[in-house]
């Protein structure tokens, strides 16, 4: 099995699909659905045998492959995944086909198509999988790029009513920071020739370079900025309650549970290890963007009255914790950080979905005309209540794991960042509970007021109904993963901590 091109087959196999369902007549939108699932359940069976046959006491990075791409610029096609990757392959592996059956009777807006939405998803999981699996630098510059590609279309062209709005401040911000990225991935290609006397953007021979720590400032600060948009860090975060609020469901589940971890991810892969100093020197400004996510975030989120402008909110204080784990540089932080990645993935996608299901039977994003639905769908509010839950890392969940470890690992060497971090901790209990109590208990709304989608409580209440079937199946994996990966996450830690022990390895770090 060492032997299987899992990486590229990963890559390959979705764009395939995404090109062959595009291509489909318009009259056979069902073989389009049926083919995007099929596609996506073999691509998470391919992140299983990659993840089957990676050995975590073996060498650093696994299935690699490399073929010469522009070899006049030392370009290389190169891939290979330690756990992090990994862990982040299975991730997407595992959403895709979730909100494929999320989305399965969902119908486009005017002027699009499901065809072409099912297409778009495909694409983007096939760029996704490529910036979790490049060992070259300028391929994951490229892949970086390219995922912005499909997310806007899907954005734009399926999302809300302002949707266009939020397709294109994503976009921007996005591209803004890559271009940025993309100076400082050709200042490293400028160092390596002078170091080594030919450029390359091969990841395992620039961290061997020896850079003055006035330029690794300037580079680090080149990738810094893209990923810490893409994370995104206070006061980066700008474009996401927009991108997650218009968002079709689908969209807004790879856009937090996914596409986000690439920035928290592109810390860890490359500024920690490439830039070792500059990563200790600007440690402390990196935290306190953390930490002022964590509270600031916290706190918009409780005022929120757009259900899924709230669920956007959280996740930008989620990812502060995540900040403050990878750059605490102690090996329970980053391994906390990591597991955090998934765990908060699994959650917050599945607290958009619920989202996403409420907002279907009330037909409004407003928290108050939710309110009561606990008398009527009572399933629903309990996976509701899950969700919720999981997303303030109650002991128990997966969340727990991942802030637990954090915060032990980040307060001997950060312990004023670690303890202002905390306050979030209190502050998301506040918006979930908050949440959960707006939602879903309370009187009904107001028989004789429109709802936010227009119809009456009474015309609301009279389409309101539980669980489906195929709801259930969707939401069911997440729930189990939220349950076992909060009680028994030994798996997970073993995979990820020997990369989290390289990586500060080359950073200087991890003595915890």
């Amino acid at each position: 099995m060492s032997d299987v091109p899992w990486l590229l087959l990963m890559i390959v196999v979705p764009a395939i699909g995404a090109a062959v369902v595009a291509a489909l007549p318009p009259a056979r939108e069902a073989l389009a659905r049926q083919l995007t699932l099929a596609v996506s359940v073999l691509v998470l069976l391919l992140a299983v045998g990659a993840t089957a046959s990676f050995d975590p006491a073996g060498a650093r990075f696994q299935h690699v492959s490399s073929v010469d791409w522009i070899p006049e610029f030392g370009v290389s096609f190169a891939l290979g995944v330690d756990g992090i990757a990994l862990a982040m392959l299975l991730l997407t592996g595992l959403l895709v086909p979730v909100v494929i059956g999320a989305s399965w009777r969902d119908t486009a807006p005017a002027n699009a198509s499901m065809r072409a939405f099912w297409a778009w998803l495909l694409l983007l999981e096939s760029t996704l999988v490529g910036v979790f699996a490049a060992t070259d630098v300028f391929l994951f510059y490229v892949f970086f790029e390219a995922m912005l590609v499909p997310m806007y279309f899907l954005i734009g062209s399926f999302g809300g009513p302002a949707r266009r709005y939020a397709a294109v401040k994503f976009f921007l911000y996005s591209l803004l920071g890559g271009l940025v990225m993309l100076a400082a991935v050709i200042g490293l290609f400028v160092v390596s020739e002078s170091e080594l006397g030919r450029g390359t953007f091969a990841f395992d021979a620039l961290r061997q370079l020896d850079i003055d720590p006035g330029v690794q400032k300037l580079l680090f600060a080149g990738f810094a900025l893209a990923f810490a948009i893409k994370s995104p860090l206070v006061p980066f975060h700008t474009w996401l309650p927009d991108a997650g609020a218009e968002a079709p469901i689908a969209g807004s589940v790879l856009l937090v549970g996914v596409l986000d971890k690439v920035g928290t991810y592109g810390f860890l892969r490359y500024c920690l290890p490439l830039f070792p100093d500059a990563s200790r020197d600007l440690a402390p400004w990196v935290l306190t963007l953390a930490v002022a996510g964590v509270l600031y975030a916290a706190l918009l989120a409780v005022g929120q009255t757009d259900l899924k402008r709230l669920v956007s909110y959280t996740s930008i204080a989620h990812f502060g914790f995540i900040a403050l784990g990878i750059f605490a540089a102690t090996t329970e932080a980053a391994t906390g950080a990591v597991v955090y990645m998934v765990n908060h993935g699994i959650a917050t996608g599945l607290l958009f979905l619920v989202v996403g299901m409420v907002i279907s039977r009330t037909g409004s994003r407003r928290v108050a005309d939710a309110r009561g639905l606990a008398e009527t769908a009572p399933v629903l509010a309990g996976v509701f209540l899950v969700a919720g839950l999981a997303s303030l890392a109650l002991p128990g969940t997966g969340s727990f794991v991942g802030e637990f470890l954090v915060l032990l690992g980040a307060f001997p060497e950060r312990p004023v960042f670690t303890v202002v971090a905390t306050v979030g901790i209190v502050l998301a209990a506040l918006y979930v509970l908050l949440l959960v109590q707006r939602t879903l208990h309370g009187p009904p709304p107001d028989d004789a007021a429109p709802t936010g989608g227009g119809a009456t409580a009474v015309a609301v209440r009279a389409r309101v109904r539980d669980l489906t079937r195929l709801e259930t199946a969707v939401v069911a994996p997440l729930v189990a993963l939220v349950v076992v990966l909060g009680v028994y996450p030994q798996p997970l830690i073993d995979l990820v901590t020997p990369a989290v022990e390289a990586t500060l390895a080359d950073l200087g770090g991890g003595t915890r």
